[in-house]
């Protein structure tokens, strides 16, 4: 499973950064997922490799715009590059009607189906080969994470132990690989038997604007990847108020306490600059998560892309 940040700017964006847009892609394939569009995602894509007619779904996290402003610019995109396929939205359901009134104000026409799943009423949703979960937060207006838990995994065979019982590689093992039961020696062999995972679901919680990281406990049990908000430190955030977002120390300590192997930080007020020298910087940031975070902290940078193995190691890979 791969990330990809399309954006990681909060409320406005950057030079150097676009509001929210995070891409989760599928092991194999070119199956993806989109959590949050804000504005301008769509240009986003352009210097990508992912296409408009692989994307899966649209997960919303909450109403602001800095999340949602760059759904109508990407719909009619998909529909002018020549999309058939339906494609599923999961938002809060005050964004069903917006979709509604843009689509018939600016006459614009899908040749596609849109299925919009409002976030209130759906408790997991069935991908291709992710399950995804929606989980309330606490900000401003309603907000939600949406937790990836792949499914579908393919098992190993033992084949030590095969091998031990004299079975031979070749078209037995190929049957027990896929399931079905085989004889051999006068034994009929289960493939039960010899199928295992050697490594549990991977489990990726990607936050929407929560100013109560505590709230994703449950979520992120057995996660290795958590993705959260970190718009301010704390000494920024004391004077910018109750805002409904979390300080890096915040998440950080959290992240701490669920002893979560990866955190990655995201949407960053624009008044940190990615020059360190200067304050305030990223540097910051970083410099309060990792005071309170011993596990592997990433700050995520727009087109970075992460990959979470199988072993649940995660690393950034080439885009």
């Amino acid at each position: 499973m791969d990330l990809l940040f399309l954006g990681t700017s909060s409320g406005v964006p950057t030079k150097q950064r676009n509001v929210t847009g995070l891409a989760v892609l599928e092991e194999s394939g070119s199956a993806w997922y989109l959590v949050d569009c804000g504005e301008a995602t769509q240009h986003q894509l352009l210097h990508t490799s992912l296409s408009v007619n692989d994307l899966v779904a649209i997960f919303i996290t909450h109403v602001h715009g800095d999340h949602s402003y760059g759904l109508p610019g990407l719909l009619a995109s998909a529909a002018m590059l020549g999309r058939k396929r339906p494609l599923t939205l999961v938002a809060p359901a005050a964004l069903e009607g917006w979709i509604a009134a843009t689509r018939a104000f600016s006459e614009l026409y899908l040749p596609y189906e849109l299925n919009f799943v409002a976030v209130e009423t759906c408790a997991a949703w069935s991908g291709n080969k992710l399950q995804v979960e929606a989980v309330p937060l606490s900000h401003r207006v309603p907000s939600y994470a949406y937790v990836f838990t792949e499914t579908n995994q393919a098992p190993s065979l033992d084949t030590d132990r095969l091998a031990a019982l004299g079975v031979p590689a070749g078209p037995l093992w190929g049957q027990l690989r896929k399931g079905l039961d085989v004889v051999f020696g006068g034994q009929t062999l289960k493939s039960a038997d010899f199928l295992h995972h050697p490594h549990a679901p991977r489990r990726i919680v990607v936050g929407g604007d929560n100013d109560t990281p505590s709230l994703l406990a449950t979520a992120c049990n057995r996660a290795q990847v958590l993705v959260h908000e970190a718009t301010y430190t704390e000494e920024v955030g004391s004077k910018a108020g109750d805002v409904g977002h979390s300080t890096a120390a915040a998440v950080a300590a959290f992240a701490q306490s669920a002893e979560l192997p990866n955190l990655v930080l995201t949407h960053f007020s624009a008044r940190y600059q990615s020059d360190t020298t200067r304050s305030p910087s990223i540097g910051d940031i970083r410099a309060e998560a990792a005071a309170h975070y011993r596990g592997k902290l990433l700050l995520a940078e727009d087109f970075a892309r992460y990959r979470l193995d199988r072993a649940g190691e995660l690393k950034r890979v080439e885009s």
